[in-house]
C-alpha cells in the first residue's frame, strides 16, 4: 500500500514538473492577446475602461477558431459569437436576484454542455459559454444599462471576428487545412447525464459564493468549471491541485506587480502580455498558466472598478473563490467520470421513457 502510494507521489511530482508538447501555432497567442487588448486600449482612449473590459470579454472568441477550411473557420466563429452574446444575455438578464440566477445558469450550463457535446465542439468547449454567464449573473442589475452591456460583449466578438478572418486569408496560404477527427460522439443518455451534473455542480457553485456573500463569487463556478473540464477522474484531481498551487504562487505575483503602482496604460499593456504568456502555458502546464491567470484576473478587477481597491483583500479573495470552486469542482469531476452512476442514470432514463410512453 505505502508502495503504491509513494509511486503515485513520484508520478505526480514528475508531471507537475515537465511541460507537454503542442502544436498549436505562435499565431494563435498573439491573436487571443489582440482580440482581449485592443478594446482595452480603446476603452482607455476614450475614458471608458469600463467598457473595454466588457468588450475585451467577447473578444476571447478567437479561441473557438478551428484550423479547418475558410468556410467552417467563419461558420464556427460566427456560431460561438452568437453564443457568447446569448450566454453574456441569459446571465444579467436574471441578475435581479441571486438565486434565481444561479438556478437559471444552472440550467444553462445544463444546455450548453449537452450542446457542445453534441456537436463535438473541441476545448475550449463550455468553458467561455458557462463563464460569460456566470460573469454576468454577478453583476449588479441595471435594466437600462442591459443593452448597452450586451452591445459591448457583440462588438468584442466582432472584432475578434474580423481579425479571426483576416488571418485566417493568410494562415491557409501558408499551413494546409488540418482537418482533426471530432472524435466520438458521446451516447445520449451518457451525455444526459453529464449534462445533469455539469448544470447542478455550477448552480450549486455559484449559489455558495451568493450565500456566503464572497466578493466576485463568479469566480467559484468558473473555477468549478475549469476542474471538472478534466478528460477523466485521475485529470480532474491534477487539475484542482495545479489550480490551487497555481493561484497561491500567482498571488505573491500578483503582489508584486501591485507594489510597482503601475498606471493604468500600463495595466493595460500588462494585461496584453499575460494573455499571450497565458496561451502560450496553457496547452503546456495547467500550473503555470494560472500563475499568470491570477494577476490578469486582479488588473481587470482594477480597471473595471477603478483606483482605490484593497489589492491584498482582492487577492485574498481571489484565493478563497479559487480553493472553494476547485474543491467543489473536484467532487463534480468524480462524479461525472464514474461509470457506475452513469450506468444506474442510463438505466433509470430508459425505464422512465418507457413507461411515458406506454401511457
Amino acid at each position: 500500500m505505502l508502495e503504491q502510494v509513494k509511486d503515485i507521489i513520484q508520478r505526480e511530482a514528475k508531471q507537475f514538473f515537465q511541460l507537454k508538447k503542442s502544436e498549436r501555432l505562435w499565431h494563435i497567442p498573439v491573436l487571443a492577446s489582440l482580440c482581449t487588448g485592443l478594446p482595452l486600449l480603446v476603452g482607455y482612449y476614450v475614458g471608458r475602461l469600463d467598457f473595454g473590459t466588457l468588450a475585451c470579454i467577447g473578444g476571447l472568441v478567437i479561441l473557438y477558431l478551428p484550423s479547418t477550411s475558410l468556410e467552417n473557420r467563419m461558420l464556427t466563429l460566427l456560431v460561438c459569437a452568437f453564443g457568447f452574446i446569448m450566454s453574456f444575455t441569459v446571465g444579467i438578464a436574471f441578475s435581479f436576484n441571486h438565486y434565481v440566477s444561479a438556478v437559471i445558469v444552472g440550467l444553462y450550463a445544463f444546455g450548453v454542455n449537452w450542446l457542445t457535446n453534441y456537436f463535438r465542439l473541441p476545448p475550449p468547449g463550455n468553458f467561455f459559454f458557462i463563464m460569460l454567464a456566470s460573469m454576468a449573473s454577478c453583476m449588479p442589475f441595471d435594466l437600462l444599462a442591459i443593452p448597452t452591456k450586451i452591445g459591448l460583449v457583440a462588438l468584442g466578438t466582432m472584432g475578434g471576428f474580423v481579425l479571426a478572418m483576416a488571418f485566417s486569408l493568410y494562415i491557409i496560404r501558408k499551413y494546409p487545412d488540418k482537418m482533426k477527427d471530432p472524435g466520438t460522439r458521446k451516447r445520449i443518455y451518457t451525455n444526459l447525464t453529464e449534462s445533469f451534473i455539469m448544470g447542478l455542480f455550477i448552480a450549486i457553485s455559484l449559489l455558495t459564493g451568493h450565500i456566503f456573500q464572497l466578493d466576485n463569487p463568479y469566480w467559484i463556478p468558473i473555477s468549478c468549471l475549469a476542474i471538472m473540464q478534466g478528460m477523466n477522474a485521475t485529470q480532474v484531481g491534477q487539475r484542482s491541485f495545479h489550480r490551487i498551487i497555481g493561484t497561491f504562487i500567482g498571488m505573491g505575483f500578483s503582489w508584486l506587480l501591485l507594489q510597482l503602482n503601475l498606471s493604468t496604460l500600463q495595466i493595460c499593456i500588462s494585461i496584453i502580455l499575460l494573455q499571450y504568456i497565458i496561451e502560450i502555458l496553457v496547452v503546456r502546464h495547467y500550473a503555470l498558466a494560472v500563475i499568470f491567470i491570477t494577476p490578469m484576473t486582479v488588473f481587470l478587477i482594477e480597471l473595471s472598478r477603478g483606483a482605490g481597491i484593497d489589492a491584498n483583500l482582492v487577492i485574498a479573495t481571489r484565493f478563497l473563490d479559487i480553493t472553494i470552486g476547485s474543491l467543489i469542482g473536484a467532487l463534480g469531476g468524480w462524479l461525472l467520470h464514474n461509470q457506475k452512476l452513469h450506468q444506474k442514470a442510463e438505466r433509470q432514463i430508459r425505464k422512465t421513457r418507457v413507461a411515458i410512453l406506454r401511457k
